[in-house]
């Protein structure tokens, strides 16, 4: 089984792209989605996580997430804390994930593998791009967050002529018939490469 690992910037259309994957039958992983469940459900995570932010860090509802944004946004080395606990837990996750599947190849969707040097552990690694505006107006649509903060996020991550060199496929996700193109196409190289 080939593993691959899809990633970009944010806004780059990540998901959007994983999706489409998904709906070829591959099975995907998503490390975001994955992190936040154990976050809530992870005795060992909600122990440390409270020990690094404060009893803050959760409510009776679950996590608290505005809070803990605020946290790291304003201090990058909690941000480095918080991914070193959380991180691993997720790898391990996966790699229980991975036994269960049976195909020629999966796909585990993250956003920091360049940043982390995990992009190392995959066989493939595909790279969603898009030009800056575009995604930085996508996230202003999607989430309740402000101009200044999108960027500075962007600081935090690779740009894509660095990615791009450590990439075996690259999509320029702008129009989706244009993306769907792309997805069919590495779809049916990852299918051939590993028959």
């Amino acid at each position: 089984m080939i593993k691959v690992v899809l990633t970009g910037g944010i806004g780059s259309g990540k998901t959007t792209v994983a999706k489409l994957f998904k709906e070829l039958g591959v099975p995907i992983y998503i490390a975001d989605d994955e992190a936040k469940k154990l976050m809530i459900r992870s005795k060992v995570i909600r122990r440390k996580l409270t020990n690094l932010f404060g009893e803050q860090a959760y409510t009776k509802e679950g996590l608290n997430k505005p809070y803990l944004s605020k946290a790291i946004f304003n201090d990058k080395s909690l941000l480095q804390k918080m991914n070193a606990i959380v991180h691993p837990r997720v790898g391990k996750h996966y790699q229980k994930w991975l036994l269960k599947e049976d195909t020629s190849y999966t796909i585990k969707e993250a956003a920091i593998v360049f940043e982390n040097g995990t992009y190392k552990n995959y066989d493939v690694v595909i790279t969603v791009t898009a030009p800056k505006e575009v995604r930085l107006e996508r996230v202003l649509k999607r989430d309740n967050a402000t101009k200044e903060k999108v960027e500075a996020i962007m600081r935090n991550q690779w740009n894509d002529t660095d990615k791009i060199k450590l990439s075996h496929f690259v999509i320029d996700n702008i129009t989706l018939d244009s993306t769907k193109e792309q997805v069919l196409k590495i779809h049916e190289k990852l299918i051939k490469s590993n028959s």
